[in-house]
């Protein structure tokens, strides 16, 4: 007969309590315990626990080979470029993003594009219908050969279906449909995808099958759920976007096979998800060049460098407090070089309204981007177009100083790749090590001194990517 239990799960840190508490004691939160049901089946006559099988024996890490786990390329570079090279065999990836953002569609392209008759594809749908994705592969152009569609909630099913078929990869659409006979509660719950993602990883390791599944994400952006389900899988990835823009970014934030932070860009169509194989020069190929207020900012996204611009607009405010609206960096970002630019520069912003917007729908985090900002704001205030041939890169601090940046040599090769004759960095000492014949590189201490080099009519032809 099933045991009951009754457990409060902490949504933030995964932890487990007896009781119900307001403020979670092991993370701090507040308001983050959820009642969590567990039935359990009654233990073995004779109360002894069954050991589990021996799947994997202890071995010498010497006596361990990897032959045969090379990795799976995905058909789509941008996808591979994610996932560090390619899809690791057994591995689980969990893949977040907002409603319509693309998830399905993206898998289902992978999917069909790694699926062939010797090598098998699943596809587990626990919210359409085989014939609702028969029609979304029609309309983006699929064949779906070697693709098996299977929809299905109940997971103990889908894994005697990825046993029989012994897939190449499975698509789980999405883990919060799913559910587990053996808990009480519903779909969708806390202990209903942990445990559910659980059964799931087994299976990868077990059968050497990739998995990825679909999480649904919450108001603030985080995947649905407690935190230790990002703990359980290898690989997460977030797609984000603006509903508005067609370019969507497929970020890593964890990955135990690769370099974490990777970015792969794609623009949806109606024909799927199309991969951007340079991004740089689509973000720029609207630019008006010699306008005030416009930068172009050179980033790292992992390691890929992008050149995004960056547009600022100073208008006198008509409220008693300005306003700073910030659309794609930190605001408290904006903020801090609002105040260095009043402070250390003399750019009097108090009666202005500052909105600052970097184009494309992007999001830029890095501190890289700071001067590129400044320089924009500037220019919006003082009306006078930032040079048509520069781009920008360096970090502001707070006593108007600049400071270097992690891949100068990268950046600047990008730069230049893209036409631009010359580069603004931050002053250092490792600048004299740099060989980059193609490309002019200006140097400033101080926010100040950058502002004199950037505010000024570019002598050089424009840059039109």
């Amino acid at each position: 007969m099933a045991k009951t239990k009754t457990r409060y799960v902490c949504q933030q840190c995964g932890s487990a309590q007896t009781k119900w508490m307001g403020r979670c004691p092991d993370c701090g939160e507040w308001n983050t315990l959820v009642e969590m049901v567990v039935e359990r089946k009654a233990a073995r006559a004779g109360g002894r626990p069954l050991l589990a099988a021996s799947q994997s024996p202890p071995r010498l890490l010497r006596d361990v080979t990897s032959d045969g786990f090379e990795r799976i390329p995905m058909a789509m570079g941008e996808l591979d470029r994610v996932l560090g090279g390619g899809l690791v065999p057994g591995s689980l990836v969990l893949i977040g993003g907002d409603p319509g953002i693309g998830k399905s569609t993206l898998l289902l392209q992978a999917s069909a594009a790694l699926a062939t008759a010797d090598t098998p594809v699943l596809y587990v749908s626990g919210e359409e219908s085989a014939q609702q994705i028969k029609l979304r592969a029609e309309r983006i152009g699929l064949a779906g050969e070697g693709l098996y569609v299977l929809t299905e909630t109940n997971v103990e099913i889908i894994v005697g279906h990825i046993e029989q078929l012994h897939p190449r990869l499975v698509v789980i659409d999405s883990i919060q449909t799913v559910y587990l006979d053996e808990l009480g509660s519903a779909a969708g719950s806390v202990s209903q995808v942990r445990e559910s993602a659980a059964r799931l990883m087994q299976v990868a390791k077990g059968h050497d099958v990739s998995i990825f599944l679909i999480g649904h994400v919450t108001k603030t952006g985080a995947i649905a759920g407690p935190r230790v389900l990002e703990h359980i899988v290898d690989t997460v990835l977030y797609l984000e976007g603006d509903r508005f823009h067609a370019y969507r970014l497929l970020r890593c934030v964890k990955n135990r096979f690769g370099a974490s932070s990777e970015v792969g860009v794609f623009e949806m169509r109606d024909v799927g998800m199309v991969e951007v194989t340079n991004p740089s020069e689509v973000f720029l190929a609207e630019r008006l060049l010699n306008a005030a207020g416009s930068a172009i900012a050179v980033t790292l996204e992992g390691t890929r460098p992008l050149l995004v611009e960056i547009q600022a607009l100073s208008s006198t405010t008509s409220f008693g407090n300005p306003r700073r609206t910030a659309n794609g960096i930190d605001f408290n970002r904006l903020l801090l070089l609002v105040a260095v630019l009043s402070k250390r520069v003399g750019v009097r912003l108090s009666d202005q309204d500052v909105f600052v917007n970097v184009v494309g729908g992007l999001r830029v985090g890095e501190p890289a981007a700071d001067l590129a900002v400044a320089c924009a704001i500037a220019s919006s205030f003082r009306d006078v177009p930032v040079a048509g041939d520069l781009a920008i890169v360096g970090e502001v601090g707070l006593s108007g100083e600049l400071r270097t940046v992690s891949q100068l040599e990268t950046r600047l090769k990008e730069a230049a790749k893209l036409g631009f004759n010359r580069c603004l960095v931050p002053r250092s000492r490792h600048l004299n090590k740099l060989k980059l014949p193609e490309i002019e590189v200006l140097s400033a201490r101080s926010l100040s001194q950058a502002l004199e080099i950037a505010l000024v009519a570019s002598t050089a032809p424009p840059v039109s990517p």
